[in-house]
């Protein structure tokens, strides 16, 4: 079955970097999309970043500039490098795979199928 293993989170001060990975089993990773999700304690899950199979990439407004995504399909391995982390940034963060809905809304979270089980990133001011 498929399995997303998300790792890389932690504590860090306003103006601070962290990477996340994304470890995938169970699937063919080269041949899907990938993406990036977030939920803070009260909000509803949204997108942060998508990567196609093809390595074109999307990004919510409120990363642009600051968060990089990426992907290392030898190593099955989806990334996510957050730089200039601001308070606001503080939530779980998912990867997900198998998009199942159109590709400009990737930003939905009802529009993927799998999903890993997190890790905590926490930003202080």
């Amino acid at each position: 079955q498929v399995q997303l293993v998300e790792s890389g989170g932690g504590s860090v001060q306003s103006g601070g970097s962290l990477r996340l990975s994304c470890t995938a089993s169970g699937l063919t990773f080269a041949t899907y999309s990938m993406a990036w999700f977030r939920q803070a304690p009260g909000k509803e899950r949204e997108g942060v970043s998508c990567i196609s199979r093809s390595g074109s990439t999307s990004y919510a407004d409120s990363v642009k500039g600051r968060f990089t995504i990426s992907r290392d399909n030898a190593k099955n391995t989806l990334y996510l490098q957050m730089n200039n982390l601001k308070p606001d940034d503080t939530a779980m963060y998912y990867c997900a795979t198998n998009l199942v809905g159109s590709y400009s809304r990737w930003w939905s979270p009802s529009n993927w199928r799998y999903w890993g089980q997190g890790t905590q990133v926490t930003v202080s001011s």
